[in-house]
């Protein structure tokens, strides 16, 4: 009887309970604080509608889209870089959302387009990238607080700055794009260089270098506005600077073609950018830039509130979105075989250079040590690729091809071990030449 009476309770409760419309999947790279307020304010308004978030980093995010067979594809892809909503949308594998856009969102942040001119994808937040340290560890160590990359690269900075690779973080790979496109090809791969000889680790994710500053990890470190901005308004002892060479970009919010819920999903991307869900941004442990106008807004913004209109009006970066788009992987694979997996030597040589440089004073600025200490810095900071080879059409090419294809990916592999090789010999020598430098 117990058994009939408790059966005939939960059928009552299914049948009054709202029927559920479908489950909308969410692919992001964003922190679970800004995730759960959404899906827990989205759900609130519409009840019958569930949302499931996949967290995959960005790069992960888009093999997973391209994977997924049609008819299977979750609904959402939401993520901060642009560049990779442009390959998502050359591969075909996004529908136009133009229909969801809010007319009261302005066209564009400076010079560039909030909402994708095709419609494939809508500005959902504003960001811009710089970098976050950590106020007390600075102190502590009588570093200079950091306003500009530059200052990163100094010798007092080695072993005190926390970076990740773009391969592992789409935040990072739009950090990597603003420096080579503020300061062109050569000379931002020296500063990305040489800040990574500075750095005292590699994360695995981009949450862990705004999570090893905050915890006095890391003294500095390259993020994305928002880690550094949330941490700040969190009450972390942690500070966060915009550099004239930085970026104010869409991170966007898009719906995947071939998705199983296209209609819940649509009803997704309004409400991230219904003033609802725009004022969801401005939530301290969120801490985003909303792409509504401040005057929207009027009452929600913090004091002293980064305005991401003079930000841009200030930048030296014009961000081209289509060039970081056209070198994605490039970047990603030169980075990963000349820093991630060579950190160890790259580290060894730039201190190397350091100890040459303090050693000998006045005397590494003529003479033979100050020719030895030279090619010794050519060699640890210089890119394996120049400016030429990275705009080459056909270079480019190799690597934008279907890497399951058996004689593409054997080129991508060939390419990847000299590079490799290459780096590993390059900064073994550099760390010999400094040494020798030193011993005059």
């Amino acid at each position: 009887m117990l058994a009939m009476r408790t059966a005939l309770a939960g059928a009552l409760l299914a049948a009054c309970a709202p029927a559920l419309a479908g489950t909308v999947t969410v692919i992001t790279s964003f922190p679970k604080d800004l995730t759960q307020a959404y899906k827990t304010a989205f759900e609130k308004t519409n009840p019958d509608i569930k949302l499931e978030i996949l967290n995959k980093n960005t790069v992960s995010g888009i093999a997973y889209v391209r994977e997924t067979p049609a008819g299977q594809r979750p609904e959402v892809f939401w993520a901060s870089a642009p560049d990779a909503f442009e390959v998502l949308g050359r591969d075909k594998l996004l529908a136009n959302a133009s229909s969801l856009a809010n007319k009261d969102v302005p066209d564009k942040i400076g010079s560039y387009p909030v909402n994708d001119p095709g419609g494939m994808y809508l500005g959902q937040a504003l960001a811009g990238y710089g970098i976050m340290y950590n106020t007390r560890y600075i102190k502590a160590h009588k570093l200079p607080a950091p306003r500009q990359w530059k200052d990163l690269l100094a010798p007092e900075w080695f072993g005190h700055v926390g970076t990740t690779s773009p391969s592992r973080s789409g935040t990072m790979h739009l950090t990597v794009e603003t420096i080579l496109q503020g300061e062109g090809w050569d000379e931002g791969w020296r500063t990305l260089l040489r800040m990574s000889g500075n750095a005292s680790a590699i994360t695995e994710r981009s949450f862990g270098v705004p999570d090893g500053v905050n915890n006095g990890q890391f003294g500095a470190g390259p993020v994305i506005d928002f880690f550094g901005l949330s941490s700040k308004y969190s009450k972390f002892p942690v500070d966060f600077v915009y550099p004239e060479e930085t970026a104010i970009v869409p991170a966007n919010i898009a719906l995947i073609d071939g998705a199983k819920n296209t209609e819940e999903g649509k009803k997704f991307i309004a409400f991230t950018l219904s003033k609802a869900g725009q004022e969801l941004l401005l939530e301290p442990r969120i801490s985003r830039l909303p792409v509504l106008p401040y005057s929207q807004l009027a009452g929600k913004i913090p004091e002293g509130y980064p305005d991401p209109s003079e930000i841009a009006r200030r930048s030296k970066v014009h961000f081209d979105a289509e060039l970081s788009q056209s070198r994605y992987y490039v970047v990603q694979s030169l980075y990963d075989q000349t820093v991630t997996f060579r950190l160890k030597e790259l580290q060894t040589a730039t201190k190397a250079i350091y100890d040459a440089e303090a050693r000998l004073g006045e005397k590494a600025r003529s003479g033979k040590a100050a020719e030895l200490l030279e090619r010794a810095r050519k060699l640890a900071w210089t890119p394996l690729i120049d400016g030429k080879q990275a705009a080459d059409p056909q270079f480019l090419a190799i690597f934008g091809g279907n890497k399951k294809d058996a004689a593409v990916n054997q080129k991508i592999t060939q390419l990847e071990g000299e590079w490799n090789g290459k780096a590993k010999a390059n900064y073994e020598e550099a760390a010999r030449l400094a040494r020798e430098a030193m011993s005059l």
